[in-house]
């Protein structure tokens, strides 16, 4: 009968075993059959004509600024990924949920506590005026656990191991999106200097029509209106010297601010101007299916659906029963000195198995919590992958149309400076009024700052690309 017993004993814990291991294994099948049919991922890019075939390079995604070749920018970033405010942050998450990850792994495990009490009487007798003491003492060693039946602990263990691996990819893509911020702000700051230079520049060509002017007023075979039409245009090209400072000034103090500095502290590194940094290789994007395995933020929004779905499983096993196991094993002493020689030593082990009958539907508007909460979570995953795929989109066909563009202005401007040129000789010579070679100068002023913002557009959709493919980040 005993051998029996223990067969049987054997037997049931099997069962239990295995009725845990098939529905971890149905989780995660769910979850994977879940993303699967979140988004149809298309099989190509749509706009990738300009870029070169093959598998994505993620090692050239890891530090991809400096293919830009500008050891400033270089610094910059590297700066940034050390002391930025949003990258400590996400740090000091991670070691949060690993913390929090902890807690749920100790749930797993018995608690073992230990006690000591210790207690004396004095008892008188008024008719003997006899007086009784007695002491007594004791120690004990307590032990409960919590025996995880069905894996709800597990579950719940599973959802903060997906809480803190989220957490990891966040900080990966705080690092993403800091890397392309301070690149971004980098380049608008060295387009901003351009732009100052070509003002700056076209203000010595403005003074001599202005002096021009003057000298043929003076000498009578000019005019008044000639004179102050071209002091305003000079004066127009002036006016923009502020608003062109006022950007670098603030650029500059943006680019501190993304590094965690205070105003002005990088301001001696961005002091000599330098050209907007030129894009010097190209780089395979791949297939958007190695994108998304690439980002950050979709492995983040993996990693939610994940921790949602373990939740609703842990939920929906709340109305499964529950086992626990509670021991103590004490001594007791007359006196504190002999509690290692006790004059008695008591034992128990209790165990109790309970299971939820009626609880007002508490567990049921539990189950449609989480459940709900998984449906956000996927939704949420499949909003971060069209993201995903949208920005690389829109990354390449800007990489494109800044590219024809540039092609387009590059012609303009040097019709643009022929015509200033050939203006100005002819206004010297009398045969074209001053309208016509102020016009001229007003061109191409404007055809060469919307060259440099055309090329600072250019390199920026080059940011954005590696950045929608998920650069800029290192493991832990």
């Amino acid at each position: 009968m005993a051998d029996a017993g223990i067969c049987y004993q054997r037997g049931w814990r099997f069962l239990i075993v295995a009725a845990s291991l098939a529905l971890c294994s149905c989780a995660t099948t769910g979850s994977r059959a879940k993303f699967e049919q979140a988004v149809a991922v298309p099989p190509a890019w749509l706009h990738d004509g300009t870029a070169p075939h093959g598998t994505l390079d993620t090692v050239a995604l890891t530090k991809w600024w400096e293919s830009f070749t500008d050891p400033i920018l270089n610094e910059l970033i590297a700066g940034a990924l050390r002391s930025s405010p949003d990258v400590r942050t996400a740090l000091s998450k991670i070691a949060e949920y690993r913390a929090r990850r902890g807690v749920e792994q100790a749930a797993l495990f018995p608690s073992l506590s230990a006690g000591a009490s210790g207690g004396g009487t004095r008892t008188t007798n008024r008719d003997t005026n006899q007086t009784t003491k007695s002491e007594s003492y004791r120690a004990s060693l307590d032990a409960s656990w919590q025996v995880d039946l069905f894996g709800v602990q597990q579950q719940t263990l599973a959802a903060a191991t997906a809480d803190l691996a989220q957490t990891e990819e966040n900080y990966y893509g705080a690092q993403v999106s800091l890397a392309a911020e301070v690149a971004s702000a980098y380049v608008a700051l060295r387009s901003a200097e351009a732009q100052l230079a070509v003002v700056q520049d076209s203000l010595g060509t403005r003074r001599e029509t202005v002096q021009l002017t003057q000298w043929r007023e003076q000498a009578g075979t000019g005019n008044a209106l000639d004179t102050q039409q071209s002091v305003t245009t000079l004066e127009q090209a002036r006016a923009s010297i502020p608003s062109l400072q006022l950007t670098i000034a603030q650029t500059r103090n943006q680019i501190a601010l993304l590094s965690g500095r205070t105003p002005g502290a990088l301001d001696s590194l961005l002091a000599t101007p330098r050209n907007v940094p030129p894009v010097s290789t190209e780089i395979a994007v791949g297939i958007p299916a190695e994108t998304l395995r690439q980002r950050p933020d979709v492995r983040a929004a993996e990693r939610g659906v994940e921790a949602a779905f373990a939740r609703t499983t842990a939920a929906r096993r709340q109305r499964l029963p529950s086992f626990s196991l509670t021991g103590s094993l004490g001594v007791e002493a007359l006196k504190a000195g002999r509690l290692f020689s006790p004059a008695a030593t008591v034992a128990s082990l209790l165990g109790s198995l309970t299971a939820p009958i009626f609880d007002a539907g508490r567990i049921g508007q539990n189950i449609t919590i989480q459940t709900e909460r998984e449906q956000q979570a996927l939704i949420a995953y499949e909003s971060t992958v069209l993201t995903a795929l949208a920005e690389v989109e829109n990354a390449l066909v800007a990489i494109q149309r800044h590219a024809e563009r540039l092609i387009i202005l590059a012609q303009a401007t040097a019709a643009a400076r022929e015509a200033t040129t050939l203006s100005g000789l002819q206004y010297q010579a009398g045969q074209v009024d001053l309208l016509a070679s102020l016009d001229a100068q007003r061109t191409l002023l404007s055809l060469q700052q919307q060259s440099v913002t055309t090329a600072a557009d250019w390199t920026n959709a080059y940011i954005q690309l590696y950045k929608a493919l998920g650069g800029g980040w290192a493991h832990l």
